[in-house]
């Protein structure tokens, strides 16, 4: 294993990787779009580009992934598994916000090696709105895992709001640490913890709402159930009609 050019601090790179085990190749591939995205335009950046710096060919690129896109999907997965891979238990009896902080600081840290390519990437993102747009939905999934190494729960109505809401801040985020000096996060920190204040407001006013919503939404959906089983009721009553009709009609035929 030997160290490419621009390789990242902790990121390794496989001058073999064109006949290395899937798992190999994929991150080979993984760490050539970092690279390239540090240094470079990565709206320019092609998948020849990045297979080139993989060293692997076109034909591996495409069986380890579909896209450049996916490429990024596994990045993020990367940083997820670093967070998820080494828990603090020294916050578990903190409020629920204090403990999601720790887990978006750690997951910055877990950045810092790739800072360049990170920015660069979300640069990249903010101009193209279908890309920003798939990108987002892999950061609501990462999100999600956050929360739930935060112990706060993200399902259901208010669930999908905290992780969108969380994927917006998270750019909040990025744009501050953009103004920090490498290897720094005091304006990243500060943006978190600001974005995370103005998060728990938000979701506090919309778990009231759904708590004073619920009992109308149970009534309107008993008043629909019941309205459903007299449909039912009042069809199976015709369809029993119709073919007393068929079988008296006079040209009705065995």
């Amino acid at each position: 294993m030997t160290t490419g050019p621009g390789t990242f601090p902790g990121a390794r790179y496989d001058a073999a990787s064109a006949t290395a085990p899937a798992g190999g190749t994929r991150e080979a591939i993984v760490d050539a779009l970092l690279r390239l995205a540090a240094r470079r335009d990565f709206g320019a950046t092609t998948i020849t580009d990045i297979a080139r710096e993989a060293g692997v060919s076109l034909a591996d690129f495409r069986d380890a992934f579909p896209s450049k896109g996916a490429v990024l999907g596994a990045f993020l997965r990367r940083i997820d598994r670093k967070v998820l891979e080494n828990p603090s238990r020294s916050y578990e009896d903190e409020p629920s916000r204090e403990r999601l902080y720790h887990v978006l600081s750690h997951r910055l840290d877990a950045l810092e090696p790739y800072r360049d390519a990170v920015l660069n990437i979300a640069e990249w993102a903010a101009k193209d709105p279908l890309s920003a747009t798939a990108l987002n939905r892999e950061i609501v999934n990462s999100m999600r895992f956050m929360l739930e190494a935060a112990d706060i729960d993200s399902e259901g109505p208010v669930g999908a709001l905290k992780l969108q809401g969380l994927a917006h801040a998270w750019k909040k985020v990025l744009d501050a640490w953009r103004e920090d000096r490498a290897g720094e996060h005091a304006r990243a920190l500060s943006a978190l913890d600001r974005e995370l204040s103005r998060g728990e407001k938000f979701v506090d006013r919309a778990e009231d709402l759904v708590r004073m919503t619920e009992p109308f939404f149970s009534l309107a959906q008993k008043l629909f159930d019941g309205a459903q089983r007299r449909s039912g009721r009042h069809s199976h009553h015709h369809h029993h009609e119709a073919e007393d009709d068929y079988e008296h009609h006079p040209h009705a035929s065995a």
